[in-house]
Order: structure tokens, then C-alpha cells, then sequence
């Protein structure tokens, strides 16, 4: 008995101190990947202040096309290089599935991901952290005595406190490791990914805490918005289908290994490059898109195009083998979504509304879809916005909204398929 409470205790106490390790290492993770980021984009267009938007709209026409292409061929060598020797697999898959995580092939995959994002590709810079983050605080933990259970649990954290980290969304960063991941509210998952995650946040807060002030509505128009956030929510729903069914066909079965990566990354690199000649905004995850969205920069045709091409080009990326993430694109089509509707209103029924907060509740609609879970949507787009409090309901109206005539939709599609199905019989 004596044994078996040392053994409890001992467990409970690295526990506790694998928590402080994965928390930490997630922050210099999502540190690291962004510097390293930031590096890459001023190198490619060859700025030495400010976004990469301003970045892109100084740069000549030639270096904005050609930078992303040769960005996307080092990448598409890297990868051709690295999955000739190894194979890289998805980490929710390793981590729901309890194998060994690959430590220095998804570190390596990482850092490629970061030099296709850095040089323009239309790809979320998401995906690097949570992978690095994640091999880290696997190797940081192997000494520890952890359970399955517990070693899923910290490898989910560092996923999540790596996405907190870059985009300083503790609150996003934990419910992403316990909903989209973890798949429960267990209070020793979600205690442990608040921790871990808000520790990630202040490490990395130097380098990837960023706040764009802005005017937004007063309170006494709260009740507006929320009937806003309702309205919209089926254009959400048919935007974030819309661009799931997009990434579902362009993903290939099997990421392709050949030399022939090298070229076709390339090339994806160039029609993004061409592209941003016109619309500076499309180079990058998303971020210029959701910048020019939220302090209403973008015209009415801008909107249109940027709706249309963002989520091409990052279907285009994958289609060709590359890897990133997908959700800063998808924030981004909704958000040039939200705007479109909004400006088309103001100019053609003569309302007033404010762009930047019907754009990011039709973004927290798309992103309820895109990643399932419209508790994570609504945070994240709140925390990555700064908008007051009441704002938080706007967005969980929207997203919660969106989320439930999607499940209804599917439902009823289910039921017409089983009613086929017994008629046929």
C-alpha cells in the first residue's frame, strides 16, 4: 500500500513538473518559429520594419514574385530531401494513437514550414509551433515516469501552448489542446493546457505580442450585432463548407516524395507572388488579410478577389505537397467574407456598420466549421482582436450559430440518405 502511494505521489509530482517543462518549452517554440518567421519575410521582400503587408506593398514586382517562388522550391527541396528518408506523420494522429513522436524529422518538417509561410506562401504559420512544441516537450518529459494518458494529455498541451504562443491566445491555446485534440473537459486536461499554455503566452510574449488598436462600436449597439451575428451565420456555414470541401479535394492521398517537388512548390510559390503584384494581402497566412479587414483597408473588388484566391492558393500549396496550416487562411476567407457583405451594405442600403466586427464574427462562423469546435472560434478571434468583452458574445453567437446549422444540415442530409436507403429496400 505504502508502495502504491509513493508511486501515486511520485506520478502527481512529475506530472506537475512536466506541465512547467512542456509550458515553457511550447513558449520558446513559438519564440523561435516566429523570429525565425519574421527573418524569412524580411529577407524575401527585403524590408526592415513594420508587417509584412508594408513589407509586400514597398517591395518591386519582381521580388514579390520571385521571392515566394524560391522560397517554395528551397521548401520543396527540403521536403523532397527529408521524406525520402523518413515519413513525417500528422500530429494529432501520433498523439491520438499514442506512437513515438519523430522528433527531429517534425522539427525539421517545422522549420520548413516556416521558410514557405516566411517567403509569402498562403499557408498558416500554425502548424510549425504545435509540431515543434510538441517534439520538444516530448523530449523534455521522456525522463519522466507518465502514464499514456498522461504523456497524450502534455504532448495535446504543447500543441495548443505552441498555437497560444505565436498568436498570444492562452485562452484559444488551451481549449484548441482540450476540445479539437483531446476531445474532452476532463479538469486535469483543461487545468493542465491553461497552465501550459498561458506560461507558452508570457514566454513568447516579447517577441509575438503585437496589439493593433481600433475604434470599436459601443456597447448600446450590442443587441445590433448579436442580430448581425445570427443574420450572417448561413453565409459562414457556406463559406466554411465551401472551403473544408476545397482543402479535402486538394490534399492528396499520399504526399508526394519525388524531385518533382521541388518544381511544383515553386511554381505555387510564383502564382502567389504574380497575385500579390495587385492584392499585396495574399502572400502570408492570413494575417494582412484579417490587418486590412479589421481597420477596413480593403476595397469591395479586394474583398471579392481575396474571397475567391486565398482559399485557391492555399489549396493550390497542398495540392502540390506542401504542408501548413489552415487556420489563419480559413479566419481570413471568412473575414474577407464579412467585409464583403458589410461594405455592400453601407454603399447600396446606406447603413453604417462597423466592417471590422461583422468581419471577424462571419470569421469565427468559418472557423466554428473549419475546426469544429465554436467555443475555440469565438475565443480565438476575440483574443486575437483585443475587441471588448462584449464583443466575446457577438462572436459565440456567430460561431455557435454557424455550428449548429452545419450539424443540422448534416443531419439532414443523414436522414435523406437512410430514408434512400429503406425506400430502395
Amino acid at each position: 500500500m505504502l508502495a502504491y502511494i509513493r508511486l501515486v505521489t511520485r506520478r502527481t509530482v512529475e506530472f506537475g513538473c512536466a506541465i512547467v517543462i512542456i509550458g515553457l518549452l511550447a513558449g520558446v517554440a513559438g519564440a523561435v518559429t516566429t523570429l525565425l518567421l519574421h527573418a524569412i519575410e524580411h529577407l524575401t521582400y527585403h524590408y526592415d520594419f513594420g508587417t509584412l503587408l508594408s513589407g509586400v506593398q514597398d517591395s518591386a514586382p519582381l521580388r514579390r514574385a520571385l521571392g515566394p517562388m524560391v522560397g517554395g522550391a528551397l521548401a520543396g527541396c527540403g521536403w523532397w530531401l527529408l521524406r525520402r528518408r523518413c515519413e513525417v506523420p500528422p500530429l494529432s494522429a501520433t498523439i491520438a494513437a499514442h506512437r513515438p513522436i519523430p522528433r527531429i524529422a517534425m522539427s525539421i518538417d517545422a522549420g520548413l514550414q516556416v521558410l514557405l509561410v516566411g517567403s509569402g506562401a498562403s499557408l498558416g504559420r500554425e502548424g510549425a509551433p504545435r509540431q515543434l512544441a510538441a517534439a520538444w516537450g516530448d523530449l523534455g518529459t521522456s525522463r519522466l515516469a507518465l502514464t499514456a494518458r498522461d504523456r497524450e494529455i502534455l504532448l495535446a498541451c504543447a500543441a495548443g501552448a505552441g498555437l497560444g504562443a505565436v498568436y498570444s491566445v492562452p485562452l484559444g491555446g488551451a481549449v484548441f489542446a482540450v476540445r479539437i485534440l483531446l476531445g474532452t473537459w476532463h479538469p486535469r486536461a483543461l487545468g493542465a493546457a491553461l497552465i501550459t499554455s498561458s506560461l507558452a503566452v508570457a514566454v513568447a510574449a516579447p517577441v509575438t505580442h503585437l496589439r493593433h488598436p481600433l475604434v470599436w462600436p459601443e456597447f448600446q449597439l450590442s443587441y445590433l450585432f448579436l442580430f448581425l451575428a445570427l443574420a450572417i451565420a448561413p453565409l459562414a456555414v457556406a463559406i466554411g463548407l465551401a472551403f473544408d470541401s476545397v482543402m479535402a479535394a486538394a490534399k492528396p492521398t499520399v504526399l508526394p516524395r519525388s524531385w518533382l517537388l521541388i518544381p511544383a512548390v515553386g511554381v505555387a510559390g510564383l502564382l502567389t507572388g504574380v497575385c500579390s503584384i495587385w492584392l499585396p494581402e495574399l502572400p502570408g497566412n492570413g494575417r494582412s488579410v484579417l490587418q486590412v479587414s479589421v481597420s477596413s483597408g480593403l476595397t469591395f473588388g479586394a474583398a471579392a478577389a481575396i474571397l475567391l484566391l486565398k482559399p485557391l492558393l492555399t489549396a493550390f500549396f497542398l495540392r502540390m505537397g506542401a504542408v501548413g496550416g489552415l487556420l489563419t487562411p480559413a479566419l481570413a476567407t471568412g473575414a474577407a467574407a464579412g467585409s464583403l457583405v458589410t461594405m455592400g451594405l453601407n454603399q447600396w442600403a446606406g447603413t453604417d456598420l462597423h466592417v471590422a466586427a461583422v468581419s471577424l464574427t462571419c470569421a469565427a462562423g468559418v472557423l466554428a466549421i473549419t475546426q469544429r469546435s465554436p467555443v475555440f472560434a469565438a475565443l480565438f478571434v476575440w483574443e486575437l482582436a483585443h475587441p471588448p468583452l462584449w464583443l466575446l458574445a457577438v462572436f459565440a453567437v456567430g460561431a455557435y450559430t454557424a455550428y449548429g446549422v452545419a450539424v443540422l444540415r448534416r443531419e439532414h442530409q443523414q436522414s435523406r440518405k437512410r430514408s434512400a436507403v429503406t425506400g430502395g429496400a
